[in-house]
């Protein structure tokens, strides 16, 4: 049984439903039973269901809801958990989409991942004046994501979180061995027969001339599109480390270098076109390209490879990126679900060419890559 019907049959149950419609029911439980019979009554193919003509009977005054009333009924009458859940099932399962395209409908609706998800998938039908309210909710989420990863990235490259101040960062590689030695001079004990340091110093600048290179290649096909947005976003938060130098590039048929915009990751987001052919090949191809120093380059593939073009293409790109020197990381998936689909055929034959294949969560990429630079 389905999340939903669950849900309308506990309702139902408690509402007298199932006792044949007969029981009176009071106002407040009718204005419950009223909001879930406008949704879930599509799940038996109406879309707005016949209302019923006897008062005393199940509250079905549901099906004279408008969108806009039913989205304040229910924010009013369920805890925001489950409002959320009906919102993303009105959207997905039932196709609700006035949620998207009327701007007083828009303004009401919850600002998360689902959200940004169906604004990413319909913005095109969106009325111009409703694009600029979906854009500000975009941006909303999508900053809201980037906090809380960055935080996550900067402890898993810095071991800990860093000071809100401009001082180096205090990893091993920036320890400046003879600056320390010098300034502690004075703290020689000859107790110990050693400098015993009142401060370790590190040098900022170590890393940042010789940076390791990161070339992103996402495919935006429509089934990639939650590892499409958490890419952008760590991608702009890779390029914040004075020690990564982060190329973004989306594809499908056609290749779109976005590495002028990395830092945005909304206006990124905004420019993807969800859907359409793949060509990992040319993605592959136009990566070669940007490679400049095959031996400190880590290229970053997020497709679920299924690839419209000759499979040989794609493997003999792949072979010659690893053959280089660089490091071929293939992410069927980068987010957080357990289920990715993707050409597990091709992955295991990139694989065996020492290609790094897994579907992982961003988190895990970061400690991926920290384990080479660091």
């Amino acid at each position: 049984m389905s999340d939903n019907q669950q849900i309308v049959n506990r309702w139902r149950l408690i509402l007298g439903d199932f006792a044949e419609d007969n029981l009176p029911l009071n106002p407040e439980d009718r204005e419950l039973d009223g909001a879930l019979y406008f949704l879930y009554n599509r799940e038996y193919g109406s879309e707005h269901g016949m209302r019923d003509q006897n008062p005393n009977k199940g509250g079905r005054e549901g099906s004279m809801l408008t969108v806009p009333g039913w989205l304040r009924r229910v924010k009013r009458l369920f805890p925001k958990k489950t409002v959320e859940v009906m919102q993303k099932q009105a959207l997905d399962k039932y196709n609700l989409t006035q949620l998207l395209t009327d701007e007083s409908v828009l303004r009401q609706l919850e600002p998360n991942m689902s959200l940004l998800k169906n604004i990413l998938s319909f913005r095109d039908m969106m009325p111009n004046n409703v694009k600029k309210l979906a854009y500000s909710i975009v941006e909303e989420v999508i900053k809201e994501l980037q906090k809380r990863l960055e935080v996550q990235v900067k402890r898993t490259f810095y071991g800990r979180k860093l000071p809100m101040s401009n001082s180096p960062y205090k990893i091993f590689r920036n320890f400046d061995f003879k600056q320390t030695i010098k300034k502690n001079l004075k703290n020689y004990s000859h107790e110990y027969g050693t400098i015993i340091p009142e401060r370790l110093y590190f040098n900022l600048n170590v890393r940042r001339y010789n940076p390791w290179h990161v070339v992103i290649l996402v495919d935006e096909s429509g089934s990639m599109m939650d590892s499409v947005i958490y890419t952008a976003v760590m991608a702009s938060i890779f390029a914040k480390m004075p020690f990564l130098s982060v190329k973004l590039v989306i594809f499908d048929t056609s290749v779109v270098d976005l590495s002028d915009h990395i830092d945005d990751p909304v206006a990124t987001l905004m420019k993807v076109q969800l859907g359409g052919g793949t060509d990992i090949h040319k993605a592959l191809e136009y990566g070669k390209k940007i490679i400049t120093a095959p031996q400190k380059t880590i290229v970053v593939l997020v497709s679920d490879l299924y690839d419209g073009n000759n499979y040989n293409y794609m493997y003999g790109s792949c072979k010659d990126i690893i053959e280089a020197g660089s490091r071929l990381f293939v992410l069927p998936a980068l987010d957080y679900s357990s289920t990715p689909c993707y050409d597990k055929r091709a992955a295991k034959t990139i694989a065996g060419m020492g290609a790094e294949v897994a579907a992982i969560t961003p988190e895990e990429l970061a400690e991926w890559i920290g384990k080479i630079i660091l």
